[in-house]
């Protein structure tokens, strides 16, 4: 299992929408994450930035997110969620949510 955490913005006007969304997550879209190996999934807010954090527990990181976004229901969801974002200017040039390295970890 591996741990991932990332950040991005959310912008002021859309906080609302974004949290009305993920009250009621579409069953779909858990599903996928879930077959993709995605458990322990958790976005936390705070002063306008979001931190998400999931545990990895697949083979292929990179095949499994590309796997995820193929997915038109996925596609649908992000027509909802990205107009809410505003990612970092310091994200690499292929990220929309910043990864985050991981310094500290207790068990």
């Amino acid at each position: 299992m591996k741990r991932y955490a990332m950040v991005i913005n959310i912008k002021p006007e859309k906080l609302t929408d974004y949290k009305n969304l993920h009250a009621a997550v579409w069953p779909d879209v858990l599903n996928i994450l879930s077959k993709h190996h995605i458990k322990n999934y958790s976005i936390f807010w705070k002063d306008n930035w979001l931190f998400g954090y999931l545990e990895y527990h697949g083979e292929d990181y990179i095949n499994d997110m590309q796997k995820i976004a193929d997915y038109p229901i996925t596609q649908q969801w992000w027509q909802l969620t990205i107009p809410c974002q505003e990612p970092l200017s310091t994200r690499d040039k292929d990220e929309w949510w910043a990864h985050m390295q991981e310094v500290f970890h207790m068990e």
